[in-house]
């Protein structure tokens, strides 16, 4: 952490500038690291959500209750949420807090998905744990922290269910999914996650966490895993998509 530590002291000792914008920031901002004009600017995701991703859906995809992507996959979790739409500030905000050092981050932005599960009211009362889809060791060691770990003890903490930090494991490192198309980033993650406590996760509800949901082919290889350790409905939030 003491990466993220020191960049976190420069952020404060310096005047404080938008992390989206750059341009100074008033004291009205988001904790001071993000401006009310940015802020504002973050796109949220709404309804009509797809029925599987989560995604809004365009007038032309209603009918079937899920989006064009969606229609010839079925995804191992039973559903996803997202509160923002990935694009513009909190596109900006989410490299941030990933590849900057910025874990401080993970508050402001785990407000937002706190609002979104009260908004939408999501079944959180019927949940019995909250589980961070897990970095590699490696890529741990490397970027310092989780940003999935600390979203799921903001969402945890917020309604009072336990975080499974370490529940849920990668075992395999991976390339990262960037150019791969929907096909290799489903042959990429295969069988790259085990369960560590299994007899955690029998016969439970869960809520699995991750920044950004893109084709889904992570999230889905973790919800398969979980499921065939008897897991009985893994639900997926994400703060984006």
């Amino acid at each position: 952490m003491l990466k993220g530590l020191f960049k976190g002291l420069k952020d404060l000792i310096y005047p404080n500038c938008c992390l989206v914008c750059k341009n100074r920031i008033q004291p009205a901002g988001q904790q001071q690291l993000i401006c009310a004009g940015c802020w504002d600017k973050i796109e949220q995701n709404l309804p009509p959500f797809c029925a599987s991703c989560g995604r809004h859906l365009t007038p032309e995809a209603i009918e079937k209750n899920a989006c064009p992507s969606c229609w010839k996959f079925n995804f191992y979790f039973d559903r996803a949420f997202s509160p923002c739409a990935y694009s513009g500030a909190i596109k900006k905000l989410i490299h941030e807090f990933k590849y900057s050092g910025k874990d401080y981050l993970g508050k402001p932005l785990g407000k937002l998905m706190q609002t979104f599960i009260r908004d939408y009211q999501l079944p959180i009362a019927h949940l019995d744990f909250v589980i961070p889809i897990p970095l590699h060791k490696s890529r741990q060691r490397e970027r310092e922290f989780n940003q999935a770990e600390i979203l799921s003890q903001e969402v945890a903490r917020e309604f009072d269910k336990k975080a499974l930090t370490d529940a849920l494991i990668r075992v395999k490192p991976t390339k990262t999914q960037t150019e791969l198309t929907f096909q290799e980033r489903c042959q990429n993650v295969k069988e790259s996650f085990a369960v560590a406590k299994p007899e955690l996760i029998k016969d439970t509800n869960l809520l699995l966490i991750d920044d950004v949901l893109t084709t889904g082919a992570t999230s889905s290889e973790a919800a398969k895993c979980l499921k065939e350790s008897g897991a009985r409905k893994v639900l997926l939030l994400t703060l984006a998509s």
